[in-house]
């Protein structure tokens, strides 16, 4: 049969002792109950200033899209009306002091010309050159590792 152990005697307080302690308990409970409430009202203004932030960081995007859109960058043909534009007014210029008319840009000499319908022959030099280019390897790297049998 399992031993079982004597209960303590409980202590009999005398009774200002007992009235002592429930003040004191009691005291405490409401305490707590104003520091709960001081924390559930912290806490609640802290949701209230993320879910603030929050809306404010959605708009966000929308406001930089509106920004950027406001800005128009120029676009290839932007500049190249620009360019085009440029280059009228300075011939303008140039003919009214007296300046002989500039040379044709780069740009405009690069311009394809029409092809001819007769093939070019090639030369024997020029076809071989880029046969042996085709055929070339890149050179090998080196690993920096040598390899001993």
């Amino acid at each position: 049969m399992a031993r079982q152990r004597p209960k303590p005697p409980t202590p009999h307080l005398p009774e200002p002792v007992r009235r002592a302690v429930e003040r004191t308990v009691e005291s405490t409970r409401g305490s707590a109950r104003s520091t709960r409430g001081r924390a559930q009202d912290l806490v609640d203004d802290a949701t209230r200033i993320f879910e603030h932030q929050a809306e404010a960081a959605a708009a966000v995007p929308d406001r930089v899209r509106g920004a950027l859109g406001d800005l128009r960058f120029a676009t290839r043909e932007d500049l190249r009306r620009l360019r085009e534009r440029i280059d009228s007014l300075q011939d303008r210029v140039d003919s009214l002091e007296g300046k002989p008319k500039r040379r044709a840009t780069a740009k405009a000499k690069a311009k394809p010309k029409a092809t001819s319908t007769r093939a070019k022959p090639k030369t024997a030099a020029r076809s071989a050159s880029k046969t042996t280019a085709s055929k070339r390897r890149p050179p090998r790297r080196s690993t920096g590792s040598s390899k001993t049998g």
